[in-house]
């Protein structure tokens, strides 16, 4: 197992000097960073050439990545263009409100989506399993950015108008309060809910499918001939073998929460990585979005590789040699 890790971690570095270099690229075409500096009346060209060669945008693409790559290396990944802040502490600072929101996101999506999803297989072809595959349908086709406008008009706008307790609209706690846990989970309900709607819809046609297969099987014949409850024969035997299609899934869409958090953070104005990103791409500051790419590129290639050694965990028969 151990050597198994070390080989994936190698394979994993080019992949992520090649998803740096092709997104160092991508960036630098959609605009000139210095761009917001133009405008202002009081630099002249000459200000403007002096800037560019200070931050090193006058020299060709490859040394200019080159140089990124090795202050990164280092632990230097610069600062802000419009900011001046340093951009680890900005990645920082940031950093745990989005994996707050994501965590909250998933612990909500898992806890629904895995009862539902087993209480429809059992009950395949019910009433209740059509009205859940119906409301599932229903989920994957909603855009998230909708359902959260959705959520504050009525959650927030509506109730509030009708006197009754409102949701926030946006930010971690009320100012006038200060930060608290109470706040956190008051705030956080309508972005996670939001961010966990459509994952939820997912997951339970994936669970669903997977139990559905499993439970068909001659193993689970066996326990029950043994005189297992179904309880047991569901939560010891056949979810742990349906649990392989949900741990990839599980691989494949981190990098589609952590994209999501960009249009969800924006509506909600929680203040984390993907505000920021959204904040840096408007403005093509290159050393944040540099910084915020390569926590996503390093966060999806790491969660492949758990998901691989998830795989060993759960079923016994998988082994890496």
């Amino acid at each position: 197992m151990s050597s198994y890790v070390v080989r994936r971690l190698f394979q994993a570095v080019p992949l992520l000097l090649i998803i740096t270099f092709i997104a160092f690229g991508i960036i630098q075409s959609t605009g000139d960073p210095l761009a917001a500096y133009t405008v202002e009346a009081s630099l002249t060209s000459d200000d403007i050439a002096r800037l560019r060669a200070y931050y090193g945008l006058d020299r060709p693409l490859p040394l200019q990545y080159l140089s990124w790559l090795k202050n990164m290396l280092t632990g230097n990944w610069g600062t802000s263009y419009y900011t001046r802040e340093n951009v680890v502490d900005m990645v920082l600072n940031r950093l745990p409100n989005t994996l707050l929101l994501v965590a909250v996101s998933y612990a909500l999506t898992l806890s629904v989506a895995v009862i539902v999803g087993i209480a429809t297989a059992v009950r395949q072809y019910s009433l209740f399993d059509h009205l859940v595959t119906g409301l599932t349908f229903i989920g994957i086709a909603i855009p998230n950015f909708w359902l959260g406008l959705m959520l504050i008009i009525v959650f927030s706008v509506q109730f509030k108008g009708a006197g009754l307790p409102y949701f926030p609209v946006g930010g971690m706690y009320d100012h006038r309060v200060g930060p608290s846990f109470g706040q956190f989970l008051w705030h956080v309900i309508l972005p996670a809910a939001t961010l966990s709607f459509v994952m939820t819809a997912q997951y339970i046609r994936y669970i669903r499918s997977s139990v559905i297969e499993q439970v068909h099987l001659d193993y689970v014949r066996t326990a029950r001939s043994k005189g297992l409850t179904e309880i047991v024969v569901l939560g010891r035997h056949v979810f742990k073998n349906a649990l392989l299609p949900l741990i990839t899934l599980i691989a494949l869409d981190v990098p589609n929460i952590l994209s999501g958090t960009i249009v969800i953070e924006s509506i909600f104005a929680w203040p984390g990585m993907g505000r920021l990103f959204w904040s840096a791409a408007e403005r093509t500051d290159i050393p944040v979005l540099m910084a915020t790419l390569v926590f996503v590129s390093t966060v999806t290639v790491m969660s492949n590789m758990l998901a691989d050694l998830l795989y060993a965990v759960v079923d016994p028969r998988i082994r890496y040699t």
